[in-house]
């Protein structure tokens, strides 16, 4: 059976073959967090993917351009970090964080970026795992094979949302906190506000209280903000948590948004581009 959305907790357990289990844990805000927690326990077998590192590529593009605070890496990249964790072309891919998936919903995208259908978010994170941890780095995989395949979602760049200014034929759906989304978080976003027609859906909003995802019927629901999932565009502040709103919208059954990988953080750093408050 293949997983490609969500995976509970007994499922995992209960998983045999070719599985490749990936600790994604990180802090914004302490970037050596992630790692430390891994080292003090995970799920055995594990491997630990750094956010900064395996997860994301140059802040600054060969002109010297700013992209962003977690810019996707080049394909290439991305592809010699899953073969050094063993990752083959049919392999199951299971992600999973301490944070509600806001962090495990990014490799989940980045892995259906190069065209990997089988992998999946653990519904719930750590707090839902019933076994016993394990502080043992796990012994190293033979080198995996998994190539490029064509990609099953898409993306935009700012040029293309500058465009959208006009036109309006894309809907941009903002997955930061409310007070960012209108500006009133100097701390986090110096420069507040967001994109001019931008709604927001913060990413916690996908979750029930025990920290898995809402039933999709519910999230269907909720969703439709976003109105046509095709003409949606998916941002939040570095392009990370905007993969949690994407994999919200994939378990609704509504396909089709795009991310933009730059996200606010890329946006806001052009003093051209404007910005809405409130």
């Amino acid at each position: 059976m293949m997983f490609t959305t969500l995976i509970s907790a007994e499922q995992l357990a209960a998983l045999t073959g070719d599985v490749v289990i990936v600790d994604c844990r990180h802090d914004l805000m302490l970037l050596t967090a992630g790692r430390a927690a891994y080292d003090a326990g995970h799920i055995p077998g594990a491997v630990f993917a750094d956010m900064e590192i395996d997860l994301a590529g140059p802040k600054r593009n060969a002109a010297g351009v700013f992209q962003g605070r977690h810019p996707l890496p080049a394909q290439d990249d991305f592809i010699a970090v899953l073969r050094r964790w063993g990752v083959d072309d049919g392999t199951q891919v299971v992600a999973y964080d301490a944070h509600g998936g806001m962090y495990a919903a990014r490799l989940w995208w980045m892995l259906r970026w190069i065209g990997h259908k089988a992998v999946a978010v653990l519904d719930g994170g750590l707090p839902a795992w019933r076994g016993q941890l394990s502080t043992e780095t796990p012994p190293a995989r033979a080198a995996g094979n998994i190539a490029a395949r064509p990609a099953l979602v898409e993306t935009v760049d700012a040029a293309s949302l500058v465009a959208n200014l006009s036109s309006r034929a894309l809907q941009v759906v903002d997955a930061r906190a409310p007070d960012r989304f209108r500006g009133e978080n100097e701390v986090v976003d110096p420069v507040g506000g967001h994109i001019p027609g931008a709604v927001n859906r913060f990413f916690k909003d996908n979750l029930a209280a025990d920290g898995t995802f809402k039933p999709a019927d519910a999230l269907r629901a909720e969703l439709a903000l976003v109105g046509d999932p095709a003409k949606a565009v998916m941002q939040c502040g570095s392009g990370v948590t905007a993969c949690h709103n994407l994999l919200a919208l994939e378990v609704a059954g509504l396909k089709g948004a795009k991310l933009y990988p730059g996200s606010w953080s890329e946006w806001s750093a052009d003093t051209s581009r404007p910005v809405q408050k409130g």
